[in-house]
């Protein structure tokens, strides 16, 4: 399969290590990964709240971003972005409030990606499928550079990127057939849907 979405175009590739989560990998699967991202996109691995020893075992294998899904503090982001690691901060969001410290980690560097916040009592951060108001992105700075998550799917990835105005798209249980199963034909749709909106 990821040979499949690397020869459809796509600019990145993520890769979960967080055991929770159905699409999650041991590490040691996602080295050959990266690798076989090399030229080819950008790779990416996903943490949910990592431990010091995680991080430098993903360090290690030299993803090209690692996207933070937890709760991570501004000093961890800006200790691995000054040690040359390129960071994604997701944000979980369904209100304004949640916006409130996200132009904190954007001015040190890291890239920002505004997901669904999940229900309470949900196990894990995100790949929940649910979409939040994009209409809170307004109280966002003008110009201000985000990529968008949350429920995304062929459906509406379209009418997301007319809305907000993300300068890119994250998607994964909306291009499933069942929860860690990815789908080519929709991996294909998503991809040229996602794309004719960016072209207009």
């Amino acid at each position: 399969m990821l040979e499949f979405t690397l020869n459809e175009g796509v600019e990145m590739v993520g890769f979960v290590n967080f055991p929770k989560s159905p699409r999650h990998l041991e590490l040691k699967q996602i080295g050959p990964l990266i690798e076989q991202c090399a030229g080819r996109a950008g790779s990416v691995v996903l943490l949910v709240n990592p431990s010091p020893a995680q991080l430098g075992e993903v360090k290690g294998l030299a993803p090209d971003f690692i996207q933070l899904h937890g709760s991570e503090p501004l000093k961890t982001v800006s200790e691995l972005i000054e040690a040359g690691q390129a960071v994604i901060k997701v944000f979980s969001v369904s209100q304004e409030s949640d916006l409130g410290n996200i132009e904190d980690f954007a001015e040190i560097g890291a890239k920002i990606l505004l997901d669904a916040k999940p229900p309470k009592g949900a196990t894990r951060p995100g790949g929940l499928g649910k979409v939040f108001d994009w209409n809170i992105l307004s109280a966002l700075d003008a110009g201000f550079d985000f990529l968008l998550s949350g429920g995304l799917n062929p459906a509406n990835v379209a009418a997301a990127i007319k809305s907000t105005n993300a300068i890119g798209v994250d998607v994964s249980s909306g291009v499933e057939s069942a929860p860690g199963e990815k789908d080519r034909n929709k991996i294909k749709q998503f991809i040229a849907n996602a794309r004719a909106a960016q072209a207009s």
